[in-house]
């Protein structure tokens, strides 16, 4: 029964099913999902215990030595030929040879080459293998807790740079949840899994399940006890490289107290960079047939405009034809925003109600902490917008025109709507402001109405950027609009291959009328400004 028969095929097969899926977000966010990760405790559990049963039986260690190598590929196999357990396998075997420390290291990587040439394009290939090159770097020295203890700072802060490089983020209470859960899993649920998991083929043992419905409340609790992980932001190479070689060298002249204070200083530095990037941006993220774009200033304030989603299909479907799946913004929108450090968003503009611009609102407040949400006054007529923002239990604010929001020294300032509506299209908000060389217009999802309110409401509006409304569809950015506005640069989010054919070729003919340059998430990926004094535009994937 679940949850035991989770742990079960997840330590000894490396299979979490999607029915795991709240405990996997718990263990995640308290950074000790690795537990769940085969390599080298399953690994050491099963071929010593293999060479134990074979032992007893009276096998001589000559022919035990050789019945090792097909037990091995047979434990790959049913573990999915995972990169960790081919890494872990493959230093025992080599072990039973006479090689050890760093000999076997090195034969290990060589042979992983050979045998799984892309291992280092994967996470858990390159994770598998900077820990156990720490742990042969660090395992000879002393015994005891107190050494464990040590071991366990200086696996957790010299891969820091590479789970950074990876997830941008650290729980720092992974420290010692891993220090105290390993005993746990290593010496008690392991063997005591695999005993239940042999004599389930005569009769299950479901009478132990109240144990992992025990560790799974103690679970709960921690992480309602734990803080956030803390948000890193992802280093680009040449930071990775610095921190690595920084981490190394505080290590080997861990006894020059002023040499290691002197490098303890430089790695804040390289962390403080990766956080806190010193430049402006403003990023209108790929986020499929949805809309979301980021605004970051060089002080740090920052500001979001939408947070995607998916439009919800008319078609009813039966309780057992629904799918499990991650929002848009678990793939796109959170790890962009994780990746730049991002840990605090201090006001969050929802422009309208549709889904494709609020459907992943609660994933966002959940993964972030969220200052203010900002809407307009006639979204909250809509109930079930007003529903899921009560969800979020957040501070929410609605604008009006004439609003304006300070960033990048400057500020943006709501044009739209100027009277509350019902809730619809024409109570989309509209953004405008000059920020640093370039004028900004967001549109929302504004139809051509109102289009004609805004430009004759505002007839000398100066547009340098325009943001397409409506993903670039037939009843927005009008011949009327797009003349008078004659935006440099036009941006367009829209998902690929998307049913409704959009951005509508009407529209891409009359932007080309004006010679507005166009750049589409669908072709170029996010599409992101960066600058201090004046804007650089590139596309990131």
């Amino acid at each position: 029964p679940d949850p035991m028969r989770n742990y079960m095929t997840g330590l000894l097969l490396g299979h979490l099913d999607t029915d795991f899926k709240e405990m996997n977000e718990l263990y995640s966010s308290l950074g000790i999902i690795h537990l769940f990760a085969l390599s080298g405790m399953q690994v050491g559990f099963f071929m010593d215990g293999f060479k134990k049963l074979l032992l007893r039986l009276g096998l001589t260690q000559e022919k035990l030595k050789w019945l090792t190598y097909p037990f091995s590929l047979i434990y790959a196999g049913l573990t999915g030929f995972s990169a960790s357990v081919i890494r872990s396998l493959l230093q025992k075997l080599l072990a039973q040879h006479g090689v050890k420390g760093l000999d076997n290291f090195a034969l290990t990587v060589l042979v992983l080459f050979i045998v799984m040439p892309n291992f280092f394009l994967t996470a858990g290939g390159v994770l598998s293998c900077a820990y156990a090159f720490i742990l042969t770097m660090t395992s000879k020295e002393g015994e005891g807790l107190k050494a464990i203890a040590r071991e366990s700072l200086v696996i957790s802060l010299g891969i820091l740079p590479i789970l950074s490089f990876y997830f941008a983020e650290f729980q720092p209470w992974s420290i010692l949840l891993t220090f105290v859960f390993s005993f746990l899993f290593d010496l008690v649920f392991l063997p005591l899994l695999s005993i239940l998991f042999v004599f389930s083929f005569l009769y299950p043992v479901i009478q132990l399940n109240f144990i992992f419905e025990w560790l799974e409340g103690m679970i709960r609790l921690v992480s309602q006890v734990a803080s956030r992980p803390l948000v890193f932001g992802q280093p680009n190479a040449w930071l990775l490289i610095l921190l690595l070689i920084s981490l190394a060298l505080i290590y080997d002249l861990r006894k020059n107290i002023k040499r290691v204070a002197g490098f303890s200083l430089l790695i804040t530095g390289l962390f403080f960079l990766t956080k806190h990037p010193l430049e402006n941006e403003i990023t209108m993220l790929d986020v499929g047939q949805g809309e979301s774009i980021f605004l970051r200033d060089v002080t740090g304030k920052t500001i979001l405009i939408d947070v995607g989603g998916k439009a919800e299909s008319d078609k009813k479907i039966e309780k057992w034809q629904e799918k499990t799946t991650t929002s848009n913004a678990q793939r796109t929108l959170i790890p962009y925003l994780k990746s730049r450090g991002v840990a605090k968003i201090d006001q969050l503009i929802l422009t309208n109600t549709d889904k494709e611009h609020v459907g992943d609102l609660l994933e966002v407040t959940k993964a972030f902490h969220v200052g203010e949400i900002l809407v307009s006054k006639g979204s909250l007529k809509q109930k079930q917008f007003v529903a899921e923002l009560q969800a979020t239990q957040t501070k929410v604010r609605s604008m009006s025109a004439g609003e304006n929001l300070p960033i990048f020294g400057s500020q943006l300032e709501v044009l739209y709507p100027r009277k509350i509506g019902d809730g619809g299209h024409e109570d989309s908000i509209v953004l405008y402001g000059k920020l640093l060389d370039k004028h900004f217009l967001f549109t929302g999802n504004l139809e051509e109405k109102g289009e004609k309110d805004l430009l004759k409401q505002y007839p000398d509006l100066e547009v340098d950027v325009l943001k397409a409304s409506q993903h670039g569809s037939k009843k927005s950015s009008s011949s009327a609009f797009l003349e008078q506005l004659k935006p440099e640069i036009t941006l367009i989010s829209v998902g690929k291959n998307n049913r409704t054919k959009l951005p509508h070729q009407e529209t891409l003919t009359r932007l080309e009328t004006i010679n507005s340059k166009v750049y589409r998430t669908d072709q170029q990926g996010a599409i992101r400004f960066k600058g201090w004094n004046s804007w650089k535009i590139e596309s990131v994937r």
